[in-house]
């Protein structure tokens, strides 16, 4: 595992002062939009969402009328003479563990942002909510390896230099694959957290050999993010397309009718796939395209779990 305290910051490794500057200042906008959404909405839909793992112990106070019966504890009973029941309060804090992919793919962006751009500033906004809740947020950044690890702090410093590192960050590997970051979170991560795993999950091998042993330790939910041309082929005539992950290339006549509904089709399938081993798994999975806000979708996922937390 990279060593998360070295006294270098990793993110600026491959970039010029000018790069570093842009993208600092990218980081700033990123941190005032994202605390503005915090303020306004944001907080309080995580807040009623996600709740700390069981209850602690506080103390004891005389039996009330309406407590339950089951509360009462015998012993301090018997030594005061009349009924005591134990007093008990909510764990609150939470760890929280953005695990974003770093990979080649998420470079691409037809459409103003790239799809890591769009991912840093989503994992802002959760960072800032989660802040706000007094939980603790880690990163881990992975490629086909885990690229680095931070450990889960509070405070504004550190939820900027995640920013950073999501956005500045020099991975070795270009390809996906989620065995390295699942194996960190199944053996390494003891305490049971809330897991955001942000990549377009462009990956080889199947969903549901690395992210089933993830969900059951943790709660683990999955944001899927796209880019419109992905999506669907536009008509451009003879191009050459290039795997970012693998630097493989193919030349396509785009013009071509067929060419394009075949494509369209073999990305249907392929997301229909994706979508059938998240439901499989019941891990809860949010849609986020580099062309669309995001808020909605955000909006809707967060109504739904309420519902989910409250019945």
């Amino acid at each position: 595992m990279p060593d998360s305290n070295s006294p270098k910051t990793p993110a600026l490794n491959g970039h010029c002062r000018s790069e570093v500057s842009a993208i600092l200042k990218k980081v700033r906008k990123i941190e005032l939009r994202t605390r503005g959404l915090v303020r306004e909405s944001f907080g309080g839909e995580y807040h009623s969402c996600f709740k700390g793992e069981g209850i602690d112990f506080e103390d004891f106070r005389e039996y009330q009328p309406g407590d339950e019966v089951r509360a009462i504890d015998w012993n301090v009973t018997a030594r005061f003479g009349h009924p005591y029941v134990k007093k008990f309060t909510e764990e609150r804090e939470l760890t929280v563990f953005l695990c974003v992919d770093i990979s080649g793919s998420g470079n691409y962006g037809s459409h103003g942002p790239s799809k890591r751009e769009l991912m840093a500033e989503v994992a802002a906004l959760l960072t800032f909510s989660a802040l706000q809740n007094k939980d603790k947020v880690g990163l881990i950044l992975f490629t086909d390896e885990v690229e680095l690890y931070l450990p889960p702090k509070k405070g504004t410093a550190p939820a900027l230099r995640l920013i950073r590192e999501i956005l500045l960050f020099q991975p070795k590997g270009r390809r996906t694959s989620l065995r390295a970051p699942a194996d960190l979170l199944q053996n390494a991560i003891r305490k049971r957290s809330l897991v955001f795993m942000l990549s377009d999950f462009l990956v080889e091998e199947e969903l549901g050999s690395e992210l089933r042993i993830v969900n059951r330790k943790h709660d683990l939910v999955a944001i899927q993010v796209s880019d419109p041309a992905e999506v669907s082929l536009p008509s451009a005539g003879h191009v050459r397309l290039e795997d970012p992950e693998t630097g493989q290339q193919v030349e396509v006549n785009t013009s071509n009718p067929r060419v394009r509904r075949a494509y369209l089709k073999g990305v249907a399938q392929w997301q229909q796939t994706i979508d059938r081993e998240f439901k499989r798994l019941s891990i809860d999975k949010i849609s986020l395209r580099t062309d669309e806000e995001y808020l909605p979708a955000l909006h809707g996922f967060f109504k739904q779990r309420k519902k989910v937390t409250a019945s």
